[in-house]
């Protein structure tokens, strides 16, 4: 079995069953969130264990909410009437750098801030003894939004035990590098499994 498939079933899996994860999955009140860490290359074969994982917690009485990051950009470029071609066309013309710098300010800004489109498909009267969240697809952010901002921009709104899946490496106790390539953020304080 590889080390992330171990972590999953033998790491977060027995927290997440447990009748009230938050003290396990972080140590912080007002954070009752972890990240699961991943290869970037293993995505595909993570979105299968979290659909098995997410088969297995409802079966034990959890309810399951996933928010695809991927979907709230997708949502967030449409809400702006900002199309994929366009954005190509603006890669032509303009540069990589300015099409990144263009949609992370949209998922950033006022415009349409990442954190709210996040917290807007949170479950309506969560029960956190029952209610659990997954944020997959973090990688479709890469290289524009990196995750940290968006954790601490949740901090003290999610109150029922959350899970980023985060495709990258570990740099240290504390450390992730964002699709194992950016350099290191040291500033999560969520418990990383």
């Amino acid at each position: 079995m590889s080390d992330w498939k171990e972590r999953l079933k033998n790491n977060l899996e027995p927290v997440l069953q447990l009748p009230d994860p938050r003290p396990k999955i972080s140590a912080y009140d007002n954070m009752p969130y972890a990240i699961f860490r991943y290869p970037p290359e293993e995505e595909f074969a993570v979105r299968t264990e979290i659909t098995l994982l997410q088969t297995r917690l409802e079966l034990s009485g959890k309810k399951i909410t996933r928010i695809s990051l991927s979907e709230c950009m997708s949502a967030a470029l449409k809400a702006e009437d900002m199309t994929v071609q366009e954005l190509v066309e603006d890669e032509k013309t303009l540069g990589i750098e300015i099409v990144i710098d263009t949609i992370h300010n949209v998922l950033s800004d006022e415009y349409q801030p990442l954190d709210r489109l996040v917290f807007e498909r949170m479950p309506d009267s969560p029960d956190p003894m029952r209610d659990v969240v997954f944020i997959t697809r973090a990688g479709a952010l890469f290289p524009i939004y990196r995750t940290s901002s968006l954790l601490e921009q949740l901090m003290g709104k999610v109150q029922i035990p959350t899970v980023l899946f985060y495709p990258g490496d570990l740099d240290g106790a504390a450390g992730l590098r964002f699709m194992g390539i950016l350099d290191a953020e040291h500033n999560y304080r969520p418990k990383i499994f």
